[in-house]
């Protein structure tokens, strides 16, 4: 302020001293920049993690009291609930790994009197309280005996395990695409009878229709004498039995089984025929003795459907 009254009076020409005053705001611009970066890289930036992580914890632990709350209603009417020190001794410390998948790891176990299990063993992706409820509640209180059988679950943060019956034979995928373990004739209809009869249980044998939205090969499991068990319930969702078609947003599945209906509503609407199509992709490669694509490699050899109209052509 004293320069610029030496300017205004002293002088009849302060115009002269205009680059000397651009260059002090420019100056003094700097000096604000300076500080305000200062204030972000020590204050704002460390309370915006802060509020972050503090929104992420609560976010957790409210979904962790939900699944807590859930799970001590089904307690008095659902399957067991074990501890985890139960399902480390049940597996022999995990001594017997059935098989590895995106959900996690099985293993078999036994509990006393010889009563063999798989116990699925969920990954940290696959453990959240979504899916987790989802499987519990589906499975946990039904029973059919062409679907699987849950015999309990454990959930101790942040470890999440899934009891069920043990099926012997595997899954109905090791049959159908090899040539060394071909079933006949009579035996892939009685399978596939055995299946629809379970998906026919979910749709309108129980009080709620539970939709499963994930039938394909992998997903159906095969006891000691190869009676077929829908299994897998991870992306079920339950509906009222007079609720003819569910949300889009509800949908998902396996490419390759996956109805037209549950990518676009151009398609038609959601509901329990988008089941029946997975069951029909599932039973043309039982026929076939092929898949109809190749989800690994994104792409498919052959469109299916066109594929079967070009053979019944023939």
């Amino acid at each position: 302020m004293y320069f610029l009254r030496c300017v205004y009076g002293n002088s009849g020409r302060p115009e002269l001293y205009w680059p000397i005053l651009g260059l002090l705001s420019a100056i003094e611009i700097v000096k604000y920049i300076i500080v305000l970066a200062i204030l972000l890289r020590f204050v704002l930036a460390p309370l915006a993690v802060w509020i972050f992580l503090a929104h992420r914890y609560w976010k957790t632990r409210i979904t962790i009291d939900a699944v807590e709350k859930f799970l001590q209603m089904q307690e008095t009417v659902g399957p067991m609930r074990f501890a985890y020190t139960d399902i480390v001794a049940i597996t022999s410390h995990f001594g017997h790994k059935l098989g590895q998948g995106g959900y996690g790891s099985v293993y078999r176990g036994m509990l006393p009197g010889d009563v063999n299990l798989a116990v699925k063993i969920l990954c940290r992706s696959m453990c959240n309280g979504e899916d987790f409820i989802s499987e519990v509640s589906t499975i946990g209180r039904i029973h059919h005996v062409n679907v699987v059988r849950l015999v309990g679950y454990c959930s101790e943060e942040p470890r999440r395990a899934l009891v069920y019956e043990y099926m012997p034979k595997g899954s109905l995928d090791k049959y159908i695409f090899s040539g060394k373990k071909r079933f006949s004739w009579d035996k892939l209809s009685e399978i596939g009878l055995g299946i629809a009869r379970g998906i026919d249980y979910l749709h309108r044998g129980c009080d709620m229709q539970i939709l499963h939205f994930d039938i394909k090969p992998h997903n159906i499991l095969l006891d000691s004498n190869f009676v077929p068990k829908v299994a897998d319930f991870g992306l079920a969702k339950l509906y009222p039995r007079d609720n003819s078609f569910v949300p889009l947003s509800a949908a998902r599945g396996t490419i390759g089984y996956i109805a037209p209906e549950m990518i676009s509503r151009s398609f038609g609407v959601v509901s329990s025929k988008s089941d029946v199509y997975s069951f029909g992709m599932l039973l043309l490669e039982m026929v076939g003795g092929r898949r109809n694509a190749a989800p690994d490699q994104n792409s498919s050899l052959e469109y299916y459907p066109s594929w079967v109209y070009d053979r019944l052509t023939e």
